[in-house]
């Protein structure tokens, strides 16, 4: 199996003059497969120019020397030569060296049959022929999840290795592709299928993220096929907006690239980029997400890529491909920035020739199953007959500076973000602490101060009495004994509790003024601040005008007795409690259901 590889330059069109160059070209190679004796032969072609003209005019002129020859290829966002970024149209011909090789290919119209139609008729190709030994996939952006489509494989034969990319084109925020093939031509919604086998046809595979996980994992709690709804029950978009700062706008997509969606999946790690923000709060994802999974956001780490890159460069170095197929995501081509698209795959460049692009995703079979990956790059080498010696080389190369990446920003963000989350933690201790300190203060009954508290408060007054007066009010519940043993605690739990909401109604109003407490059992006291007697005196008979109107159930109408006094500055705590407990005291023993003055 040997590789020739052609390029066109960019421009508006491929002009004539282009064609006739790559019709010279390929009239070469013509001339070569005769002399060896070639008769098999495919073309893969890839253009990050979309123009059907354009692609329609390589193709002929490939059709025009190579007759009988099939073709097959897509849009890309950036081609890949022996390992390097290549020209804006590149086509790759695989010759077959052995007569016992086999390649079919095969198109698929997206819009003309459903899934479950395409996979079962690759799954019966499978069976019908037990020389395939490896299936690549050229598919346009799928309209919907590509879980369907995965899962459809998963009955293939164990033994077939399953490889490919997503097509996408210059513009990675686009949803724009195309794939093509000498059976089908052009199409913007189609899948393309190559099966590849023969006794001696080899083929293996690898893939490597070298993303990490980052922070806090989440759990998907709501989602809907490939629609991610929430994560830990709030809006999957917050997400990204809380830890990365990524806006809801037309940069969503190409934002979130380089921080995609970590988590198992199918025996494997699966990374999955959002394909767009939605208004209500949700995230368009490329395959479906399952409720339960367990998901966090991730960063490339290039410590992480390049012992990878080692340890997968030389398990295909012992493998001995005749060429590789690449497909790299292209967020990976903006993770190394443009000076470097190609920095973490040029360690294969020693291995074998080498052909692919920079994909909107990645097909790869792991474990019996399926997968389609996002910022992922996945390698298949394929070989006709046994291994052979190969020079020395292959090996890794030796590492070179890394560029500087752009992440320093977002992850600026998210450590600024859990920093924050750590104060909130902080914040609501200490608003457990303060409940904590409320609840030494307060009456768990009635909801106002607790005796202690109320005294407190008043002393307080008492030692800045030169500076504003106030007065002080008691009540009382009237026959409140008889109510208990007559209706039960119950309802005179009732009572009381009716008494402390007209004093907290009230608090409530002259928020600045008013303190209430229970002073014990049927007992309340009130602190009006900057009131003199006769003001106190008339809040407090409103106070008992309300209470002789409420309504018990049970226990009817009842009443409170209540002693007002203003405090002065001769007062102390004892002498001040003292005087309103005497005025309280008048009021019971002159009626009751009064306010005594004194």
């Amino acid at each position: 199996m040997k590789q020739f590889m052609f390029g066109c330059n960019s421009g508006e069109t491929l002009n004539f003059t282009n064609m006739d160059a790559l019709h010279g070209k390929l009239a070469e190679l013509k001339k070569w497969c005769g002399v060896n004796n070639i008769s098999k032969m495919m073309f893969q072609i890839y253009s990050e120019i979309l123009e059907e003209d354009v692609i329609n005019n390589v193709c002929n002129t490939i059709s025009d020397v190579f007759p009988d020859a099939p073709y097959v290829g897509c849009s890309t966002s950036g081609n890949i030569t022996d390992c390097q970024l290549s020209q804006a149209v590149t086509i790759a011909c695989t010759v077959f060296e052995f007569p016992s090789t086999q390649v079919e290919i095969y198109q698929y119209d997206l819009n003309n049959e459903v899934t479950d139609s395409i996979t079962w008729k690759i799954l019966e190709n499978t069976r019908a022929n037990s020389w395939v030994k490896a299936i690549e996939l050229f598919f346009t952006i799928p309209e919907h999840s590509s879980t369907r489509f995965c899962d459809g494989l998963r009955e293939v034969r164990q033994d077939i290795q399953i490889f490919g990319g997503v097509a996408c084109s210059d513009d990675i925020t686009s949803d724009a592709s195309c794939v093509f093939s000498k059976n089908a031509g052009y199409s913007r919604n189609s899948v393309v299928v190559i099966f590849y086998g023969g006794s001696d046809f080899y083929v293996d595979s690898i893939n490597v993220t070298g993303w990490k996980p980052l922070g806090r994992k989440f759990h998907v709690t709501k989602s809907d096929g490939c629609i991610l709804h929430e994560l830990d029950g709030i809006p999957a978009y917050d997400v990204y907006h809380k830890y990365l700062n990524i806006q809801n706008d037309e940069n969503f997509f190409y934002n979130t690239l380089e921080f995609p969606l970590f988590y198992e999946h199918n025996g494997t790690t699966i990374l999955r980029t959002p394909v767009a923000s939605n208004a209500d709060g949700s995230i368009t994802m490329t395959s479906d997400m399952d409720i339960g999974s367990v998901v966090r956001i991730s960063y490339g780490d290039p410590g992480t890529i390049i012992e990878s890159i080692k340890e997968d460069s030389r398990k295909l170095y012992e493998f001995q491909p005749d060429i590789l197929h690449i497909f790299s995501c292209a967020a990976r081509r903006t993770f190394w920035t443009s000076k470097e698209p190609t920095y973490e795959i040029y360690p294969f460049k020693n291995i074998s020739p080498s052909s692919g692009f920079f994909s909107h995703g990645e097909f790869l079979r792991t474990k019996g199953n399926l997968n389609q990956h996002n910022v992922t790059l996945v390698i298949a080498g394929l070989r006709e007959g046994r291994k052979r010696e190969m020079a020395n080389g292959g090996m890794p190369a030796d590492e070179k500076v890394l560029s500087k990446i752009p992440l320093v920003s977002r992850l600026a963000t998210f450590i600024s973000v859990t920093s924050l989350e750590l104060e909130e933690i902080n914040r609501k201790l200490g608003l457990a602490n303060e409940k904590l300190k409320t609840a030494a203060i307060i009456d768990g009954m009635t909801g106002l101060y607790n005796r202690k508290e109320i005294q407190s408060q008043i002393e307080k007054k008492l030692g800045n009495i030169h500076n504003e007066k106030f007065s002080v009010a008691m009540f009382d519940i009237d026959n409140f004994k008889q109510v208990n043993d007559t209706y039960g605690h119950q309802e005179g739990d009732a009572v009381i509790i009716a008494l402390a909401d007209l004093l907290n109604n009230e608090h409530a109003s002259y928020t600045e003024r008013l303190s209430a407490g229970r002073w014990g059992g049927e007992e309340f006291m009130l602190l009006l601040n900057d009131t003199d007697v006769s003001s106190a005196a008339l809040i407090a008979d409103l106070i008992r005008q309300c209470f002789a109107n409420t309504g018990f159930p049970v226990v009817r109408t009842q009443t409170v007795s209540i002693g007002v006094t203003q405090a002065t500055e001769d007062d102390n705590i004892d002498t001040l409690c003292t005087r309103v407990d005497t005025a309280l005291y008048k009021a019971k023993k002159t009626g009751k259901n009064k306010v005594i003055v004194i």
